[in-house]
């Protein structure tokens, strides 16, 4: 879409957000709301640099006469650029998943009860970022491992503002490595294990439509670590989505009911990715760098207790603050992928 076609669409929803017939539909104000709070600040920048444009012809007329006009004139001429710029920047196509909350799972890998034990410290990770953000956190689904990590969770994250979570977690899909002495090591050896991260732009009923035919939907008893049961009631709930294959399992509630909705909200999200990746060809080259195996030699990034240090290598970021950055300080990492894709989109639209 060209710079009149937003213009054009700008003004348009100016028009539609003053009728109050409009916000008798409370999604669709919302819909439109966000969709005018995307193009303000492009429509803003435009007109600013249309008004700078005009002031300069403006200054220069007068600059013959009056030497406080030339040196306006050179004031003006030098914001152009840096307008023009900042143009470009925000007329590059956006990722249309970028609004949306998300669901993460971690999961263990190679390593063991140390890889279950890394995937505990990654959740509480993602958990203070998201604290420190005013992001809303939910533990949808967990599996413990016997020395109190993880072998499997999921947790829902929700933004309270327009910025969406997965703008900034949708970089987090992959392999991340560790490198420590585990608890477990009574020698004081370094060892290597890894867990995965899969992230998922959370979907609502309107983005995927479920047909309930397309569903085989099995319950039973919860289990605990080492498969004892944990109540008396088949609450626990597995469902499968037939034509995709994609299996989903939620044991957390103690409801049957409430394990249900938590289970066809996984299966919603994993259902959006799938049928975006086969829609569009570029989100199916982005969502690559998720590996569904957790294989050590495939990671994305690295995190080395004894020396402090993370690295993520696929921007060559590399910080030794691994501590802080454990308790939640991620914006730097994810600023610095951040960049890299704005760096890549500039240059594919130059």
């Amino acid at each position: 879409m060209n710079l009149d076609e937003l213009l054009k669409e700008y003004a348009e929803l100016e028009t539609q957000l003053a009728d109050p017939a409009v916000h008798a539909d409370q999604g669709r104000a919302r819909t439109l709301g966000k969709r005018y709070r995307h193009l303000t600040p492009i429509v803003g920048t435009y007109r600013e640099l249309d008004s700078v444009r005009e002031d300069l012809v403006a200054a220069k007329e007068l600059a013959g006469e009056d030497e406080a006009f030339a040196e306006e004139a050179a004031e003006l001429e030098a914001r152009i650029p840096q307008l023009e710029e900042k143009l470009r920047h925000l007329l590059i196509p956006r990722d249309p998943n970028d609004d949306k909350d998300i669901i993460m799972e971690i999961k263990a890998g190679e390593g063991g009860e140390e890889s279950a034990l890394f995937a505990g410290d990654l959740l509480r990770m993602y958990l203070r970022y998201a604290e420190r953000l005013g992001w809303k956190t939910e533990i949808i689904e967990s599996q413990h491992s016997d020395l109190g990590g993880y072998k499997d969770v999921t947790v829902g994250i929700k933004a309270k503002g327009d910025e969406g979570v997965w703008s900034r977690l949708k970089f987090e899909g992959g392999v991340h490595r560790v490198q420590r002495v585990p608890a477990t090591e009574s020698q004081g050896r370094i060892h290597t294990s890894a867990a995965g991260v899969l992230v998922y732009p959370e979907a609502e009923e309107v983005d995927v439509q479920i047909d309930p035919n397309d569903l085989r939907i099995d319950v039973y008893r919860s289990s605990g670590p080492g498969g004892q049961s944990v109540n008396t009631t088949d609450s626990a709930v597995r469902i499968t989505h037939l034509p995709t294959g994609v299996v989903v399992s939620c044991q957390n509630e103690k409801s049957q009911l409430q394990n249900k909705e938590s289970a066809l909200r996984i299966l919603r999200a994993r259902l959006l990715a799938i049928a975006q990746e086969e829609a569009e060809a570029a989100a199916q080259a982005e969502r690559k760098s998720q590996v569904r195996t957790v294989d050590r030699s495939e990671r994305i990034r690295t995190y080395n207790f004894p020396e402090n240090r993370i690295s993520d290598h696929r921007v060559g970021f590399k910080a030794y603050n691994l501590d802080q950055v454990l308790d939640g300080e991620l914006n730097a990492v994810t600023q610095a992928l951040i960049d890299a894709e704005m760096a890549e989109k500039l240059a594919q639209h130059s």
